[in-house]
């Protein structure tokens, strides 16, 4: 018989607990798989490019053979339109999203309207790097560091501060994501103003940098040499250039404190396809597959990416979902961002 705190329980209240703790543990992935089957599709949106998505869904349907997935690819702050389209019409296409605008996870959990879903691996996500309940949870922990052109930038030259972006051997050879337009890019600047002054503002407008939508057109341009160096650059896509042999490089500052976002993941309640969607996060992050996404992981037993020292080992900023979730902190900072840098201009997507 079924205790509970040394007391035995009614027979009928013994199995209904039982019943619920069984019903609580996460399905195997073979029983997943056979819901999913009868599914046949998957929907998901994406924050950023398609194409590191488009490889995995190659491999997860070459493992799971029957499940056709599908991706749309964009800026998160337009597609999480579209799926509030999607809710308010009461009628989703889609079953879950990849983003970094971990501040729409937070609202629509607060609203009901992602499912409690704890995949195999979520006890080995950094804490605050994951909803308690398993409403969402980060898939990949992104860093925002330098990059340069190595053909252009000695080593000698290669900023370690903030301040080395000001110098005039710079000027007009600098590009970064329009802070008030890109999530990541406006913590970053944050920290750099907060540490800094607005003063440090003035002085890199005054080096005429070139502002640009998307973190993949910022890494293109340092690799094709039309720009020399970038405070604005994500490992994943610079990293991605890098490996290609691209000549463009990483550094980290051990000065000032490098932004850490998230591209964070969550099935919605009323998903079309939610057994499908549990077997893809499950697969996504399983300890095989987050050893391959060429990014840092948010599990604690995945090592860095080849050619990276551990997450934890460089000078940090990891408040990110604090930060976005300061609704007016950031209307405030997009507002003073924006009189710098002028609306930003669509120059071809993120693709």
């Amino acid at each position: 018989m079924t205790k509970l705190v040394g007391r035995l329980l009614p027979p009928c209240i013994a199995v209904a607990l039982l019943t619920a703790i069984a019903t609580a543990r996460a399905e195997t992935v073979e029983q997943l798989y056979e819901k999913a089957k009868a599914e046949k599709s998957l929907v998901f949106y994406a924050g950023g490019p398609t194409a590191p998505y488009e490889a995995r869904i190659k491999l997860f349907q070459e493992k799971f053979p029957g499940i056709q997935v599908s991706v749309s690819g964009g800026f998160s702050n337009v597609l999480n339109q579209r799926i509030e389209q999607q809710l308010a019409a009461g009628k989703l296409e889609v079953d879950f999203a990849f983003f970094q605008t971990v501040q729409d996870f937070v609202n629509w959990k607060r609203r009901g309207t992602l499912l409690a879903f704890k995949p195999d691996g979520f006890d080995q996500i950094i804490p605050n790097l994951r909803d308690p309940d398993g409403a969402y949870m980060a898939f990949a922990a992104v860093a925002i560091a330098y990059a340069y052109n190595t053909k252009l930038v000695r080593t000698e030259d290669v900023p370690k501060s903030a301040l080395d972006f000001l110098k005039p051997a710079f000027q007009g050879k600098l590009i970064s994501v329009y802070p008030h337009d890109d999530d990541a890019a406006l913590y970053l600047f944050h920290l750099i103003v907060q540490k800094y002054g607005w003063n440090w503002m003035d002085r890199y407008m005054a080096n005429k940098p070139h502002f640009i939508q998307g973190h993949l057109p910022v890494a293109r341009a340092i690799a094709e040499g039309k720009m020399a160096a970038t405070l604005d650059a994500t490992i994943t896509t610079a990293g991605g250039l890098k490996r290609q042999g691209q000549p463009i490089e990483i550094a980290f500052s051990a000065e000032d404190e490098t932004p850490v976002f998230t591209v964070t993941g969550g099935i919605f309640r009323n998903a079309p396809h939610p057994n499908a969607a549990k077997l893809f996060l499950t697969w996504y992050l399983a300890k095989e597959q987050q050893s391959r996404i060429g990014t840092f992981s948010p599990r604690l037993d995945v090592p860095p990416p080849q050619g990276f020292k551990p997450l934890t080992s460089y000078k940090l900023a990891n408040a990110f979902r604090e930060f976005i979730t300061d609704d007016k902190l950031i209307a405030d900072l997009r507002k003073r961002f924006e009189a710098y840098t002028g609306p930003a201009v669509n120059k071809g997507g993120v693709r």
